[in-house]
């Protein structure tokens, strides 16, 4: 597994004893070590220099510590060797913590030969750790999904039970990672419970509550109430007139299945403008907010909404 230096995508000059053989088991316990003051030389500066260490500062009154010191051990377990996990109990050594300039925890630091390489602060959620890391080094080919992607694909399949048990367990480990929650709102949407979703929705902090994520739920939620259902739908069945276009519309958009609603909804403003007052252009610009202005579906389709009206 090379490691890269990021900001030149050069790799990094690190020996070759650092990489495990091919086929070989490294031992967990040369690569997860609890240092202290008798082997903090050895294992995070010196050893540095031949593997790469991830130094996870922590304290045992640090709720947000526990959360993600599983989550770096398990990232240390699939990386077999690849870095060295080093854990660093603040409460029983203060003089290294002091050393390092340590003001909160979790703080994580990323060693490469001797240097302090980056890092980052507080119990981020697995898919970003994940990311950070392999700006430095390599994942493994076989790397598991990580629970997001794990809900993400459940989601996809159809399976929202399981994305809803997932973003609640997510939720519950990370509180203040409010994306949890508004995926867990999308799940709980999925699962036919309008009302539950707007409450996870409008408990959310303004900031997030008003953000791009949130809103893209809560314009399916209010499309899934204004579109047509299965008994309506099937009454469509054969329609091709603009209200049955514009319908059918409503409920992709409801469904998530947003390019397909903004192809019906750009191919009724060209057969029908006026219909609706306008209602396939207002359309689709509740469908742009909410999915926000850098989504690539808004990019896209503005560009199109754009060459048509011009």
């Amino acid at each position: 597994m090379p490691i890269v230096d990021p900001r030149t995508g050069a790799p990094l000059n690190t020996p070759e004893a650092s990489q495990q053989p091919s086929g070989t088991q490294a031992d967990p316990s040369s690569y997860i070590v609890d240092v202290d003051m008798s082997n903090f030389q050895q294992v995070v500066l010196e050893g540095s220099v031949k593997t790469p260490v991830l130094l996870d500062c922590w304290a045992p009154w640090c709720e947000p510590c526990k959360n993600l010191m599983p989550v770096l051990e398990k990232l240390a377990h699939e990386y077999a060797g690849a870095f060295v996990l080093a854990k660093l109990n603040i409460e029983e050594h203060q003089q290294i913590a002091a050393q390092l300039g340590i003001r909160s925890v979790p703080d994580v630091k990323l060693i490469i030969q001797g240097q302090l390489y980056d890092q980052f602060q507080g119990a981020l959620p697995e898919r970003q750790i994940r990311e950070w890391l392999a700006q430095y080094i390599e994942a493994p080919q076989d790397a598991p999904a990580s629970p997001e992607e794990q809900a993400e694909a459940a989601l996809t399949a159809g399976d929202a039970a399981s994305a809803r048990a997932i973003y609640q367990q997510l939720s519950q480990e990370y509180p203040d990672h409010y994306d949890y929650q508004i995926g867990l709102a999308s799940a709980v949407l999925a699962e036919g419970n309008p009302e539950d979703a707007r409450a996870i929705l409008d408990n959310l902090p303004p900031e997030h509550r008003d953000g791009a994520k949130a809103r893209g739920v809560r314009a399916r939620l209010e499309f899934g109430e204004e579109a047509p259902g299965a008994e309506e739908l099937a009454a469509l069945e054969g329609r091709d007139d603009s209200e049955a276009q514009y319908r059918r519309a409503l409920r992709q958009v409801a469904d998530g299945q947003y390019e397909t609603g903004l192809d019906a909804l750009l191919a009724l403003m060209k057969r029908d403008r006026a219909y609706g007052d306008d209602a396939a252009r207002k359309t689709l610009l509740r469908v742009f907010d909410a999915l926000g202005a850098d989504h690539p579906l808004t990019v896209t389709y503005r560009r199109k909404l754009f060459a048509l009206l011009y």
